[in-house]
């Protein structure tokens, strides 16, 4: 089966299901929407160009699939990708594009898109979100188009960085030392702790967001500064953290597995997350692990995934693991139950990534000061755009993100995604490096 048919097999029942593909980038912070936050979270690099990653899904859906998109795909970029027979699935339109809003909040206000989903309920045809929230099961509702998933509840539930922490624990996972804090006594004898043992720590909110939800701490002072900030709440107020000691690393992890309805797990992929400051900037496959990394991970996905089985999770899961400077494996630093970046390239890569070659999967920070077309792309590009004759170069897996604030008059924001493709992880790499100075010489030129 393909991994399409797999993904359907395992939250449906019917590897021959139709997927209406719903890519809600950020859900946690509607999950995590009434959880108490740290001191100055919550800012974003733009809303605006968050909710246009949701053109990814257009490379995951199969010829009976659909994707709801906030805007319609530059034709030049969709002839693009036809040309490499990468996408399939119908493209349906929110009837009106709100920037800072995502795509689902749109989709709940589009009647004519809501009739159109409705047409679609024959039984077989579900809604298949990044993530579960309750946004998506008002669509849900709205629609009577079934989710392909469990309840928002236990989503939400199953996400939380506690909720991961507390698993590696009691399941005997190696876990970096921390604690899960829920009061502000907890917190301060947490910093107090592991501050002393390690010297430095990672205070995490529980549904943080894309690494915003987060702060590095290597004092006595700043841990108290911290302490009283929150505190001011009141000694009762409620905290939702996590404090982990420092990990000196050698390369973090993502591996994904498929969770089915009666509890049986499918191990996908593993691959290299490249972060930045805790941000996720990428992915490169296939990893080069040492020993019998990948078949700890492979046990630490069984683990997981009757632990998540047992409270209702059905679906694909991601889960974060680093492997540290000395060696040794931790198997799950947070569980993403829930689609992530890796999801969307699964299909490309199952259909174009050749045994024995290298892909990496990254995003280029660009500053545009207007709109660029994707033939202005396309020719920036020239003799690096992934082309299936030579079975290597660079994919743009999403174009969208590169206009999407300068169209909102924010010159300057700009980012474009690709899948570097080559025979070697080192060229791989050279491709995407390439990539990104011209393009950066494209926009500087405008």
């Amino acid at each position: 089966m393909t991994f399409s048919e797999r993904l359907k097999k395992a939250a449906t029942g019917d590897p021959g299901a139709s997927f209406i593909y719903l890519n809600n980038f950020e859900v946690e912070a509607v999950w995590g929407a009434d959880e108490p936050k740290l001191p100055g979270s919550g800012l974003s690099f733009s809303a605006v160009t968050v909710n246009r990653m949701e053109e990814v899904g257009v490379l995951l859906a199969e010829p009976h699939d659909a994707v709801v998109l906030k805007e319609r795909v530059d034709p030049d970029y969709l002839g693009y990708l036809e040309g490499l027979d990468a996408a399939h699935g119908t493209l349906l339109m929110v009837d009106d594009n709100t920037p800072e809003h995502s795509v689902t909040e749109d989709a709940l206000v589009s009647p004519d898109l809501l009739a159109t989903l409705k047409a679609l309920d024959d039984g077989r045809t579900y809604l298949a979100p990044l993530g579960i929230s309750e946004r998506e099961e008002r669509l849900s509702r709205a629609t009577g188009l079934p989710l392909a998933g469990p309840p928002a509840e236990v989503c939400r539930r199953v996400n939380g960085k506690i909720y991961s922490r507390e698993l590696t624990e009691d399941t005997g996972l190696a876990t970096i030392p921390g604690t899960a804090c829920r009061t502000v006594d907890e917190l301060a004898g947490a910093l107090r702790l592991h501050l002393g043992r390690a010297g430095r720590v990672v205070v995490k909110e529980s549904l943080g967001v894309s690494g915003r939800g987060m702060v590095v701490l290597d004092s006595p002072d700043r841990a108290a500064r911290l302490v009283r900030m929150i505190a001011r709440r009141g000694a009762d107020a409620p905290v939702r953290l996590v404090v982990e000691e420092w990990i000196e690393k050698d390369y973090d992890l993502n591996y994904q597995f498929l969770l089915a309805r009666d509890g049986t797990i499918g191990f996908e992929t593993v691959k290299r997350a490249l972060t930045e400051n805790g941000v996720h900037r990428g992915h490169a496959f296939p990893p080069d692990l040492p020993g019998n990394a990948e078949e700890r991970l492979r046990e630490s996905a069984e683990t997981i995934g009757a632990r998540l089985h047992a409270e209702g999770y059905f679906g694909l899961v991601g889960v974060d693991a680093l492997m540290g400077a000395d060696g040794r494996l931790h198997p799950c630093l947070e569980i993403n139950a829930r689609f992530n970046m890796a999801t969307y390239q699964n299909r490309f890569a199952e259909r174009f990534v050749a045994p024995g070659q290298h892909a990496l999967a990254g995003v280029i920070d660009l500053k545009p000061t207007r709109r660029h077309t994707f033939l202005e792309v396309r020719e920036a590009l020239d003799g690096l755009l992934y082309d299936e004759g030579s079975r290597s170069g660079l994919l743009v897996n999403n174009f969208s993100t590169l206009n999407a604030a300068v169209a909102q008059g924010r010159r300057g924001q700009g980012r474009l995604y690709g899948i570097a493709v080559a025979d070697s992880a080192a060229a791989a790499r050279d491709i995407h490096l390439a990539a990104e100075d011209r393009l950066v010489e494209m926009t500087r030129k405008a």
